[in-house]
């Protein structure tokens, strides 16, 4: 009974603690009892724990698990539980205040970090990972970064001597275990408590106390789980249950006891020593390679095995031939189908397919079984390696694109070897013929479609590559290989193909050939030779202009094709090449012959994109000939849109996911023309608003006070009036800026200031050296500048002058006295200015016949009300609902047909003074005002 319920006396409750308390009477008592203690009894004892115990062994089971999680690369539950440890830590701030920051803590921050950089670097393995392990890996990254610049000494430190600083700990963990032991065995100086003994193994000898310490310091922390199971011994342990709490007398006793007891199995215990000797390891492995097995998925010991993605279907590889088998054809095509049942199946390994296609190629050519198995074989290596990325918008790795094009040559040096072998899709597998006899051999496939399936992989390539790399100059030093293959099989189908293939692959080579400016045949067209003897031979030595192949093929294509696609696709190519290289009348004749822009917007989107660069292109060559408006009405409609860029297949434009879902986006970008084939979208804005301001700023003088003055480029019109909105004007920057900059100029008759902000050293840089004939075009724009400033000055200022010497024109403007004679006849002959030449006196005599600026508001507004009360007079009409008033509409309707006819006329007139109206366009703006 308790003392504190006890209801007696003093001496009562005295004799009843003193009953209460362990007193051995005996030592067999003593020592039966401590041997009947049971696990059970042991277990349920309340164990008592310091905080600091509590904190860290709530770390290190967190740290457990953060590793565990690294282990099979789970990082969602590695930022889970990071930051939990993170959370734990904190609370444990007063303990590490005191104590200092646990290294087994200081340990794992280091390798996380260095698990998580060496992850990120892995871009194959990140490509791999699901959308979360993925997002986890990036936050856990940014997260462990952040936290580890509070530790960077300790983490240092610990990276500088990871050995080293394992050492220290373990030092640290032997000294602590010493002093737990030193405590649990006070009493005697060999001799042990029987509770220390019961909660130890064993095995222990008292004589091996000493090397049991050392090897639990050593052997424990051996393993990989050393540091969560040694979280006491890392941090010491209290030795609140070692037995202390019984008096000296009864220590000794029960020790000298158990000592007697542990004498008897010595000889066992020595066997166990020298096992545990055996297991004593030299200090510790280096933790830097376990964690670098750790992360390779692959353990020393264990029995882990790295496994690769996909679905857990065990197939075996079909074996070659057994032993013994005598290898023919019929055996080999057996195999091979074998091999090819296999192919597009889950679970397949690619990989290894074509492997075992090379091996069976080999085979076949070791045991001389005939070129005809060894074309099928290739046949089915090339498709197998296309069948690798099962994805249409993946592309080929750099090891099996050269594969494939390794063996696209290799079958190609079969079939020019080999007269006697015909290919074709139309070959059925019964009838082939792969038995060496006679008979010529017959195999079935298509060796065109292989190769335009090469030439698509090569555009996907380009596509998919940084066009600011390195890598992509290297990937497309590879189009000189491929235009090589098909440059080959070429002759081949010249020789053996159908016409419709011959089409085929001429297209494929002109496709490559159309937008590439022959600089050679440029030169040698200049009258230039090459600057050393080895650049002339070379260009004596090379074959046919382009001019010229591209003549022969296209015509060959005009003539013999029947598929409307591939003839508009050639028509445009031509076009295209003509325009590039400065031939604009035959550019401009061969495209108003096709008559393509009139249906046009019925064909695929790949040649809607050919159509495009091919018109964009013809501008441009028009604008080198100084053919202004063709080239502004080229450009006009790609432009005028506003997606210039995505019209011409160069990008995309960023747009709501209601007009484009993620799956027509995927289409659209695989239609992407790739970066070296390029029109500079700068050049092409520049040379449309340079076109734009010759066409608007004299017209804009000539009309400056009619109503129903129409724009001829709405786009031109918007970046003059960004321009006015500048609240504070500097000097031009952008190509834009001086553009506007040079209209201003112009408006004012200034062709000086025109041309100084049109061709300067950073327009030229941006644009103008852009341009194979740099020289003659800025001639070109100097001789239009000042042309059409000297119309815009005549329209601006001729109410000023009575009469004007075309000599001081000619100074004004620098140009011929005959130039300025053509000009000013064209613009009298015209109406634009009203004013007769005096060829004596060379002088420019102005009629007064304009109506002045006051006129011409009154005329504007008489015209504004009278179309104000027509429009009243149709409302009240209808509201009315009576025939009358329809008769009366109707006739009214007659007099004002009459009316607009009178105007038409007027528009006429205006047509012809302007130059550059419709005749439509007034009589639709004038039906549009009433």
């Amino acid at each position: 009974m308790s003392r504190f319920f006890a209801t007696g006396s003093d001496s009562e409750s005295e004799e009843s603690s003193s009953a209460d308390e362990i007193t051995p009477k005996a030592p067999g008592a003593t020592f039966k009892q401590s041997l009947l203690l049971s696990d059970d009894e042991e277990d349920t004892k309340r164990v008592v724990r310091s905080a600091k115990d509590k904190r860290f062994e709530e770390l290190t089971n967190l740290i457990k698990t953060i590793r565990n999680a690294m282990k099979i690369r789970d990082m969602a539950k590695c930022l889970e539980e990071f930051e939990q440890l993170c959370r734990a830590f904190l609370k444990s701030k007063t303990i590490v205040d005191k104590e200092g920051v646990p290294p087994f803590y200081i340990r794992l921050l280091a390798d996380l970090e260095d698990y998580l950089n060496q992850l990120w670097e892995d871009k194959e393995g990140k490509k791999k990972m699901n959308k979360n392990n993925a997002k986890a890996l990036s936050t856990l990254r940014q997260k462990i970064r952040k936290y580890n610049r509070d530790y960077e000494t300790e983490i240092a430190a610990y990276k500088e001597n990871p050995q080293e600083s394992a050492d220290e700990e373990e030092e640290k963990e032997a000294e602590e275990s010493a002093s737990s032991s030193d405590s649990e065995g006070e009493a005697g100086d060999d001799g042990v408590s029987a509770k220390a003994f019961l909660k130890k193994k064993p095995e222990a000898p008292p004589e091996a106390s000493k090397f049991l310490k050392s090897a639990k310091g050593s052997g424990d922390e051996s393993s990989s789980s050393s540091d969560d199971d040694d979280d006491d011994e890392d941090w010491g342990s209290d030795s609140v249950d070692s037995g202390s709490e019984s008096s000296d007398e009864g220590e000794g006793k029960s020790a000298s006891l158990a000592v007697v007891f542990l004498k008897k199995t010595q000889g066992a215990e020595k066997s166990s020593e020298k096992k545990l000797g055996k297991k004593k390891k030299p200090k510790k492995k280096e933790r830097l390679e376990e964690e670098a097995e750790e992360e390779g998925g692959e353990e020393v010991e264990g029995g882990w095995e790295k496994v690769k993605g996909g679905a857990p279907m065990v197939k075996e590889k079909p074996k070659m031939f057994a032993k013994g088998t005598e290898i023919n054809v019929p055996v080999v095509v057996k195999k091979l189908n074998e091999i090819l049942q296999a192919r597009g199946k889950k679970g397949t390994d690619r990989a290894a397919q074509i492997e075992l296609l090379h091996a069976l190629a080999n085979i076949a050519a070791e045991n001389n079984l005939g070129q005809g198995i060894m074309v099928k074989i290739k046949f089915n290596i090339i498709a197998s390696l296309y069948d690798y990325n099962p994805n249409l918008a993946a592309f080929m790795k750099p090891d099996m694109w050269k594969k494939c094009l390794d063996c696209i040559d290799e079958l190609l040096d079969i079939l020019f070897e080999n007269n006697n072998i015909f290919i074709g899709e139309n070959i059925a597998e019964d009838s082939e013929s792969l038995i060496a006899s006679d008979q010529p051999f017959r195999v079935r496939g298509c060796i065109l479609t292989l190769v335009e399936r090469m030439d698509e992989e090569f555009t996907k390539i380009m596509q998919n590559t940084d066009p600011h790399s390195q890598e992509y100059v290297d990937n497309l030093k590879d189009e000189g290989h491929v235009c090589g293959i098909i440059d080959r099989l070429l002759e081949y189908m010249e020789n053996k193909g159908s016409t419709e293939e011959i089409c085929r692959i001429y297209l494929r080579r002109i496709m490559h050939t159309y937008y590439k400016f022959d600089y050679k045949a440029h030169r040698r067209s200049l009258g230039l030779q090459g600057e050393s003897k080895s650049e002339q031979d070379q260009e004596e030595s090379e074959g046919e202009d382009s001019a010229v192949i591209m003549d022969r093929l296209c015509k060959f294509i005009y003539a013999k094709d029947r598929t409307d696609r591939i003839r508009t696709c050639a028509i445009l190519c031509h076009i295209y090449h003509h325009a590039l290289h400065s031939r604009w009348y035959q550019a401009r004749d061969l495209m108003l012959m096709s008559h393509l822009q009139d249906n046009i917007q019925h064909a695929d989107p790949p040649v809607q994109i050919l159509y495009n660069r091919t018109m964009v292109q013809l501008g441009i060559c028009a604008f080198r000939q100084g053919m202004i408006k063709d080239a502004h009405n080229a450009l006009l409609d790609i432009q005028s849109s506003g997606r210039a860029k995505e019209l011409l297949g160069q990008g995309l434009l960023m747009r709501n996911m209601q007009e484009r879902n993620a799956e027509q986006e995927k289409i659209e970008k695989r239609r992407q023309v790739p970066f070296h084939m390029h029109i500079n979208l700068e050049l092409l804005e520049c040379v449309y608003l340079v076109s734009a301001m010759l066409l608007e700023i004299p017209y804009m003088a000539a009309h400056e006070f009619d109503a129903r003055r129409r724009m001829i480029s709405k786009q031109f019109h918007h970046q003059l009036r960004v321009g006015e909105r500048q609240p504070l004007l500097g000097p031009p920057e952008s190509m834009r800026e001086h553009v506007v900059a040079a209209s201003k100029a112009m408006k004012m008759g200034d062709w000086r200031t025109c041309h100084s902000f049109i061709i300067n050293e950073k327009m030229n840089s941006k644009v103008w050296d852009l341009f194979p004939e740099t020289q003659r075009v800025r001639e070109m724009l100097v001789r239009k500048i000042q042309e059409e400033s000297l119309r815009t000055y005549l329209f601006t200022y001729s109410s000023v002058y009575d009469s004007i010497s075309m000599g001081t024109l000619s100074e004004m403007f620098e140009l011929e006295i005959a130039t300025v004679h053509s000009i000013i006849s064209k613009m009298i002959i015209n109406e634009e200015l009203m004013a007769s030449l005096d060829q004596p006196t060379q002088t420019v005599v102005m009629h007064r016949t304009e109506p002045t600026s006051l006129q011409n508001m009154a005329l504007q507004l008489a015209e504004k009300l009278g179309s104000l009360v027509e429009n009243n007079e149709r409302v009240f009409d209808l509201k009315q609902g009576v025939y009358g008033g329809y008769f009366n509409r109707d006739q009214k309707g007659g007099y004002q047909q009459n009316k607009s006819y009178n105007r038409d006329q007027k528009g006429g007139y205006q047509q012809n003074k302007g130059g550059y109206q419709r005749g439509g366009y007034r009589n639709q703006n004038h039906q549009n005002n009433y």
